[in-house]
């Protein structure tokens, strides 16, 4: 018995080492990525994993021009923030309706929602363009409606599991107090559901920021309208007639990835935190 724990203790490093080397399998593009963004084309061509000789920001200059960073940055937050405003205030209140009504009609309605995380964009492509271009909505407008739902299925089953949590006797009182409907879920139940909804703003946000089928199925090559996503895209087909424009696409997908990374990296515990209360809570 002796032996047997001093050998579980002694084998202490494997899991250690395992996730090490996870961790450099997942950080590995990220560093490749790093790594070219500041290399030219023929040192990249011919030394693609090694380190930079010298961090040269003339590079990501000249992308941000190709690409148009910032109008194109602007459109893509646009874009990004009413699909999430949207997404947030009709997800969070049909959670709560649902969760609330305790029917038989609110938990068939909440099993649509969670049976439709399992279709596939690619099967409502054609049919969903052609009803969207016949409303005259093949444009940002429409594609705000079609991110919000697209993404209110996952952000309707995560409010939904962390509401039953809320006590239902916080809403009687603030009723009592003499609060509507609305007040009482904006001012009593939604300051609660900030750990959810933080989740499902990243979330969603890293989906609908980093997107380019959606953009280029809807506003295609529209002038002064193009996502990050489109702009790399097109960039890369005008600088690359005659091979792969490497010194471009490396320090143009970094600009475009940066944003969001970095709010990722700050939130992700809230994003640990809401997707354990959404899936277990209840």
């Amino acid at each position: 018995m002796i032996v047997r724990g001093r050998n579980r203790k002694d084998a202490w490093w494997i899991p250690h080492a395992v996730l090490g080397l996870l961790s450099v399998y997942t950080l590995a593009p990220l560093l490749l990525l790093f790594f070219n963004a500041f290399k030219s084309n023929n040192d990249i061509v011919t030394a693609p994993v090694a380190p930079p000789k010298s961090l040269d920001f003339s590079y990501l200059k000249n992308a941000m021009v190709q690409i148009h960073f910032f109008q194109a940055m602007g459109v893509t937050f646009i874009i990004t923030g009413c699909s999430l405003f949207l997404l947030v205030v009709i997800s969070s209140l049909a959670a709560w309706v649902m969760v609330r009504l305790k029917s038989r009609f609110s938990s068939v309605l909440y099993l649509v929602f969670a049976a439709s995380m399992l279709i596939p964009f690619q099967s409502l492509m054609y049919p969903l363009l052609n009803e969207f271009s016949s409303l005259g909505l093949k444009n940002m407008p429409g594609l705000v409606i079609m991110y919000s739902g697209f993404g209110m299925s996952m952000s309707v089953f995560l409010y939904h599991g962390f509401i039953k949590s809320v006590p239902q006797s916080l809403e009687e009182a603030a009723t009592i107090d003499g609060a509507n409907i609305f007040q009482m879920f904006f001012r009593v139940v939604f300051p609660l559901l900030k750990g959810t909804t933080v989740t499902v703003v990243i979330l969603n946000g890293m989906w609908i920021w980093n997107d380019y089928l959606l953009p280029f199925l809807v506003i295609g090559n529209s002038d002064g309208v193009k996502t990050l996503t489109l702009e790399l895209y097109f960039a890369k087909l005008t600088s690359g007639q005659y091979g792969n424009p490497w010194e471009l696409i490396f320090p143009a997908v970094l600009v475009t990835i940066l944003p969001i990374l970095v709010a990722y990296v700050f939130l992700q515990k809230y994003i640990i935190a809401g997707v354990a209360n959404g899936a277990v809570k209840g």
